[in-house]
């Protein structure tokens, strides 16, 4: 009976699950199955060893020591930064473009903003200019015009009332008249049509308003036409038998 066990262990004893790196230990049995098994396990393990692994575009060949990268694998990722390096170029040089063209737009929207206005404050001048005709006309009639009956007197008011009306209009509207008179003589806004001798003024004041200058804001509507006051001459007594002398 005992020599009956031992025989059932000998031929029934196991071998353990070798994992990947050791060595496998295999216990051959008296008919010689285990060391067939073996064999093939051997076999499927080289043949598993020679198959390539692909990533991509890349094969990766098995055996390479140490994980390192196979001259395909360089190739691809310096043709991958090449790439990237081109499309940042092409990234900025539209940065740029749009850039440019977001400050060409923004000038073109400030000078057309600018002519607008400017067309604007033009017909609104040739406009008020065309009616101070008008208002040169009450003011004319307020000032030579007296009134002797009630019905004369009557009518004076009417048309004053209408002179009153536009001249609120025009102030609504930005025009103020200049009142030059007693002021220095300024080029940019009078229009010296006469000039008088007086030794009650400095000269270039201005002494009359002969036609009233209005403004349009900081813009000349209509120039102030004067009369500036001028330096009399001195006339310097002489001796007698000689010629009066003038002195400038």
């Amino acid at each position: 009976m005992i020599d009956e066990e031992n025989q059932v262990n000998a031929t029934t004893e196991t071998t353990e699950v070798p994992t990947p790196g050791d060595s496998v230990d295999v216990t051959v049995d008296p008919s010689g199955s285990s060391s067939e098994a073996g064999a093939s396990a051997s076999s499927n393990q080289s043949e598993a060893g020679d198959v390539p692994i692909t990533l991509g575009d890349v094969v990766i060949e098995d055996g390479v020591e140490g994980g390192g990268a196979t001259p395909q694998m360089a190739a691809a990722l310096a043709e991958k930064e090449s790439e990237i390096q081109a499309l940042k170029l092409q990234l900025e040089d539209r940065n740029s473009q749009f850039a440019r063209m977001a400050a060409d737009f923004d000038n073109f929207r400030k000078r057309t903003q600018r002519e607008r206005e400017e067309q604007e404050q033009k017909v609104k001048c040739d406009t008020l200019s065309k009616l101070l005709p008008v208002v040169d006309n009450f003011e004319r009639a307020r000032s030579q015009i007296k009134p002797q009956t009630d019905g004369e007197n009557t009518i004076h008011k009417s048309y004053q009332s209408v002179y009153k009306q536009l001249v609120e209009c025009f102030k609504s509207i930005g025009v103020t008249p200049m009142r030059a008179e007693g002021k220095e003589f300024d080029p940019t806004l009078h229009e010296a049509v006469m000039r008088e001798a007086t030794n009650e003024f400095p000269e270039g004041t201005v002494l009359e308003e002969l036609q009233r200058g209005y403004m349009l804001g900081d813009r000349v509507l209509r120039h102030a036409y004067v009369k500036v006051a001028a330096t009399p001459d001195v006339v310097v007594a002489s001796e007698e038998g000689s010629e009066p002398q003038t002195e400038n």
